[in-house]
């Protein structure tokens, strides 16, 4: 049975390891729990199959750093927003002591998410020379300001178009909201199985998101050979030379994640983390009442 807890902080943000520390003392459990930045999870390799749960302090980006190597081992995580928008958390700071115990008696509902896997292939057609993996998006694209990308993109086999843009996202439900989004993409519930291709800023050709089926594998090629860059999840970067292509395609492994609430309460919370409040006034009982949007302080 596992029985170790994680305990995973922002190492560029100091009251993220406080937080931790105080959640250690406060629920007792110092002789059954690991701690580590988000950028070193990795080096607790040999406790990650005894892990029961990860406990996450800080944002999306944590998360992000995190979930590629809890995931390979099934570790659900139970995140504690202290960034700025936290679609992917669950808790806030002030409620973290009291509600914690409840995600770590194992009794709370898991929301699995799908991933992406990002193959890099060589010209001549070769093994991939890496794979990562992404839970919100592959991102290919210029590598210098002031550049536009022709990316010819294929969808199972089938050509697609030659996007002009900026950049093309493929992106999971969960990346909906992020990138993908300011982009002009949809919003997608985060359990969904499927995979948004969204081009960026686009010049010429298809304007508008596609959004597949969960297995299709979508193949960008830059033409721009070594002025084009691979991003993983925002971070994970990797040049591509002369005539390499970016496959994509669902990942083997899925996020878990730990929730309280039904699976409805995404769309409760959505206007919220977006930093919007609905706002409703009952008017007299002859008038019909209205409703507006306004933002909120984030």
């Amino acid at each position: 049975m596992k029985n170790l807890i994680g305990l995973v902080y922002n190492s560029k943000v100091r009251e993220t390891r406080d937080l931790i520390d105080t959640l250690v003392g406060s629920l007792g459990i110092g002789d059954r729990c690991w701690i580590s930045s988000a950028a070193a999870v990795g080096e607790q390799a040999e406790k990650l199959s005894d892990t029961s749960v990860a406990v996450v302090a800080g944002g999306d980006g944590t998360i992000l750093r995190a979930v590629r190597v809890l995931a390979p081992h099934a570790v659900p995580i139970v995140g504690i927003n202290m960034g700025r928008v936290g679609f992917m958390t669950e808790l806030r700071v002030d409620e973290a002591v009291e509600k914690l115990p409840l995600y770590l008696s194992g009794d709370q509902r898991v929301e699995e998410r799908m991933m992406l896997a990002a193959s890099v292939l060589p010209a001549d057609d070769g093994e991939p020379r890496a794979t990562l993996h992404a839970l919100n998006d592959v991102v290919v694209g210029r590598s210098s300001l002031g550049r536009l990308q022709d990316i010819t993109t294929s969808i199972d086999g089938a050509a697609l178009t030659s996007y002009r843009a900026d950049a093309v996202i493929v992106s999971t439900p969960t990346g909906s909201t992020g990138y993908a989004l300011s982009a002009g993409g949809p919003i997608m519930y985060p359990e969904v199985r499927v995979i948004l291709v969204q081009p960026v800023a686009v010049h010429t050709g298809l304007r508008d998101a596609l959004v597949l089926e969960g297995d299709s594998v979508v193949e960008l090629t830059p033409s721009d050979g070594g002025h084009s860059a691979l991003i993983v999840d925002g971070f994970m970067d990797r040049e591509l030379a002369r005539g390499e292509q970016v496959r994509v395609e669902r990942s083997s492994y899925v996020a878990r994640f730990l929730r309280a609430g039904p699976a409805n309460s995404f769309y409760s919370t959505l206007t919220q983390r977006l930093g919007m409040v609905y706002r409703s006034e009952q008017a007299k009982a002859d008038v019909r009442p209205e409703a507006t949007w306004s933002p909120s302080k984030r």
